[in-house]
Order: C-alpha cells, then sequence, then structure tokens
C-alpha cells in the first residue's frame, strides 16, 4: 500500500536529492566561478517563492558580489553591515523571518522580505556567503538552514 510522505519528509528528500546532484554537477571540476554559478543556479531551479540566489565572497575585508541568479545586487557589503555582512562577524547562519526588522539590512531589492545568509569558512578562513532573499516573509526555517548548510559544506569540498 502506497504511504503519502508528509511535507517535512519530502522536503527533507527533496534536500538530499539537491545536495546529491551539487555532487554530480561539481566533481571533477576546479574552476571556483564555474561552481558558485553551477551551485546558485541549481538552488534558483530548486527552491521556490525566492528571488535571489547567490554568493558573495570575502575579498580585501569586505564581500564582493559573485555568481549568482536574480536581479543586480549590491556589489559591495562591508564587514560587520546588513544580514551578510553580519554572519560573516558572528560566523553563523542568519535566519531573517522579516529583513525589515533587522537593524542595519541593505536594502537590494526592494521585494525581498526574509532572507537566509550561510556563512562559508573554508580551511578556517572566511571565504564568503550564500545569500538567498524572498519575497514572501517567514520563507525560511530551521530545515531549510539545516540543509543549506549542509549545502554550503558539500560545496566547499570543490572549492
Amino acid at each position: 500500500m502506497f504511504q503519502q510522505l508528509s511535507y517535512s519528509t519530502e522536503r527533507t528528500e527533496a534536500y538530499e536529492l539537491l545536495i546529491k546532484q551539487l555532487h554530480a554537477l561539481s566533481e571533477g571540476e576546479k574552476d571556483e566561478t564555474a561552481l558558485l554559478a553551477n551551485a546558485s543556479s541549481l538552488l534558483n531551479q530548486f527552491l521556490d517563492q525566492v528571488n535571489w540566489v547567490g554568493f558573495y565572497l570575502w575579498k580585501n575585508d569586505e564581500l564582493v558580489l559573485g555568481p549568482f541568479q536574480g536581479l543586480p545586487a549590491c556589489i559591495r557589503i562591508p564587514y560587520g553591515k546588513g544580514v551578510c555582512g553580519t554572519a560573516i562577524k558572528d560566523k553563523e547562519t542568519q535566519l531573517v523571518p522579516d529583513v525589515h526588522a533587522f537593524p542595519g539590512h541593505i536594502a537590494c531589492d526592494a521585494a525581498s522580505n526574509s532572507e537566509i545568509v550561510v556563512p562559508i569558512i573554508r580551511n578556517g578562513e572566511i571565504y564568503g556567503v550564500l545569500d538567498i532573499d524572498s519575497p514572501i516573509k517567514n520563507r525560511f526555517d530551521e530545515t531549510d538552514q539545516h540543509y543549506l548548510e549542509k549545502y554550503v559544506e558539500a560545496l566547499i569540498t570543490y572549492l
């Protein structure tokens, strides 16, 4: 007899498949721009209700825009500023249900209402962040956080 999966089980399985797809796309590739471009594209295809998915890379003590999917974005973000800069400063994921309530939020896209930013730490050093925005408040939850952190961990193995 067929047993229907619960929403959370479906999401868990979908995220696990996403990570497997990341490995399949990345295996053997050494170019970081190509890896990050495919990683952002894969997430943009997988996630619903998002309007920006991409990377900011740590260069000369600031975050600089890297490969992304979405509208044009802020090019540079200072350390400790906005959600991305805070993720770097605190070295922890920022799960923001309402960006308008986040002190010092940098509004690159007025349509964004919630955001999740996962810091990328490689060999103990800041590499950058994965930044995902949504026009929906409360779009991201702890399941998203857990699996996006796993996604970044998988990606780091290729960078």
